[in-house]
């Protein structure tokens, strides 16, 4: 009976027992800390990267961190935009805030037909979402078997959209054709039988689909 009314007592009480307090103290504790901990990291990593803009499209994420390997080690590199944009962003992440303030120096230079711009970066670079990668060697093979498109004329429906890729690369074993009727182009996953057909696919960028010139680029 002793047990029970003790039991009562916790469960009713208005004020929780002191070691609940301090375990809750302790929780939030380290809640604030780990928070203080990824900003300090965050701010820190913004320090030590910088903005690169106006670089060509044939300027790779290894040639871009090359030019850049002189003003101290780089440990990331990513190149953004439009692939088929002329001009593109990057950012380049180094080891340390002394070589970020040595990069700025490099505004200008020329790489490839433009000078790159290179700024203070206001943010740390992302890292890449592990979810959105291959997670098996047939994902993997079916993405080397993948193109996207993009820049499809919104008259265009999907079994034309097979057609034109199967009468010049080869079979279409499935194709998902995205967009609205708010826009005047759509998009669209096209998954060959073979990767030979995808590497066929990517050479007809620029050929008409209708009154529109398709883009394409690798799958995911």
């Amino acid at each position: 009976m002793h047990c029970h009314l003790h039991f009562l007592f916790l469960t009713l009480s208005p004020t929780p027992p002191i070691f609940w307090q301090k375990r809750n103290n302790l929780t939030q504790g380290r809640r604030r800390l780990n928070g203080r901990a990824y900003r300090a990291q965050r701010e820190d990593s913004i320090r030590r990267t910088v903005y690169v803009s106006d670089i060509d499209q044939h300027v790779t994420e290894e040639r871009l961190a090359g030019l850049f390997s002189g003003c101290g080690q780089v440990v990331d590199c990513r190149v953004c935009g439009d692939p088929h944009s002329v001009l593109r962003f990057a950012f380049v992440e180094f080891a340390d805030e002394q070589g970020a303030r040595a990069a700025l120096n490099l505004g200008g230079t020329m790489l490839g037909f433009y000078p790159v711009r290179v700024l203070p970066s206001k943010t740390a670079i992302l890292p890449v979402n592990p979810t959105f990668l291959p997670r098996s060697e047939d994902e993997r093979e079916m993405c080397t078997r993948t193109v996207y498109c993009t820049n499809i004329d919104i008259k265009i429906s999907q079994a034309e959209v097979k057609n034109f890729f199967e009468s010049i690369c080869g079979e279409v074993t499935r194709l998902r054709l995205l967009g609205d009727h708010m826009h005047s182009t759509r998009i669209a996953f096209v998954e060959f039988a073979m990767a030979e057909s995808a590497i066929v696919a990517l050479n007809c960028s620029g050929m008409l689909l209708g009154s529109q010139p398709v883009r394409e680029a690798g799958g995911r």
